[in-house]
């Protein structure tokens, strides 16, 4: 079969489209032929070698949707996708034109949704309904998004709605906010960090009960704009990992700080998630993912490395 494979880290120069075996699925497992596979930014940090765990020579790719051609009978021919710690990290993963997996560890996939659209979701989708999950979010919950505009932010936009929260967006650029009023969102333009609190007081007079930061810079200035008892979400930090936190103000709001990983779930725990809110793609309640690129998986290795330079587009792996 056709992958993308590493054999170091430290440098893209290291990934390459190879032929390997096709993988032969345990008891337990099932095969999985690809039909689109995610690019997550943590697949580029991969090979760089971000992740220490990780072993070599590797297939990376956490995302994937695909048919099962192996495995219990009843999931041989059917639809699945699926994400998870695992694949990619410890084992051969989704860049490739088959995945052997837990048959646990697969869901099937939400018929409104096509190949790409689903291999899209995994990631951004399972890391909102962590932080959503974790800081309880509920009817009338005040709830501001920061980087909403984000896959993650967005995911975590849609899942907080239905839930009946109270949802505000922050972004960086005014066509950003245009854009996420066109869905029907409340969105403000992000000014200061001084400002911030202002901003959101404005529209949540007691601050938000819950802030969830996607972009890793506005954790301190959340302090400010988070209301008595409020929770503080985060999935991303600065590059050398530190903050200068103002602790005295977060404990003198009885504030709760909360981390949020991804990672820390396997695929059969992914497989969870996506079952559970995976039916509001077919009831029209969770809109499809716009925007997908599907790129050839021949063409794997410059799409990351275009993720490596900067570029935030959604793309997805067409084997």
């Amino acid at each position: 079969m056709k992958a993308l494979q590493f054999t170091a880290t430290g440098s893209i120069d290291h990934l390459a489209l190879v032929d390997l075996p096709t993988p032969n699925p345990a008891s337990n497992e099932v095969l999985v032929r690809i039909k689109a596979a995610g690019l997550n930014p943590s697949d580029v940090k991969n090979v760089l070698g971000r992740f220490p765990y990780t072993t070599l020579p590797r297939v990376p790719g956490r995302d994937f949707a695909g048919v099962v051609e192996q495995g219990p009978a009843d999931l041989v021919g059917k639809e699945v996708w699926g994400t998870g710690k695992g694949p990619g990290f410890l084992r051969d993963g989704s860049h490739a034109e088959f995945l052997a997996l837990p048959a646990s560890g697969v869901a099937l996939k939400p018929k409104a949704l096509s190949f790409a659209q689903a291999a899209a979701i995994g990631v951004p989708f399972t890391t909102a309904y962590d932080a959503v999950e974790r800081t309880g979010i509920k009817q009338g919950t005040t709830f501001l998004v920061i980087g909403a505009n984000g896959a993650v932010g967005t995911a975590a936009l849609a899942l907080a709605k239905i839930r009946g929260a109270r949802v505000l967006a922050a972004v960086r650029r005014p066509d950003q906010a245009a854009a996420l009023h066109a869905k029907g969102y409340q969105a403000i333009v992000l000014d200061s960090a001084e400002s911030l609190a202002s901003q959101v007081t404005e529209i949540f007079p007691t601050g938000a009960d819950v802030i969830f930061d996607t972009t890793g810079f506005w954790l301190p200035a959340s302090v400010a704009a988070l209301a008595t008892s409020g929770q503080i979400a985060i999935i991303a930090a600065p590059v050398d990992g530190m903050v200068n936190f103002p602790a005295l103000a977060l404990y003198r709001k009885g504030g709760v700080l909360v981390g949020v990983n991804s990672l820390l779930y396997d695929t059969t725990q992914c497989a969870a998630m996506l079952k559970d809110f995976g039916h509001y793609f077919d009831e029209g309640v969770l809109p499809a993912p716009e925007g997908v690129r599907e790129v050839s998986l021949a063409d794997g290795v410059a799409e990351y490395r275009a993720i490596d330079g900067g570029s935030s587009e959604k793309t997805v792996l067409i084997p």
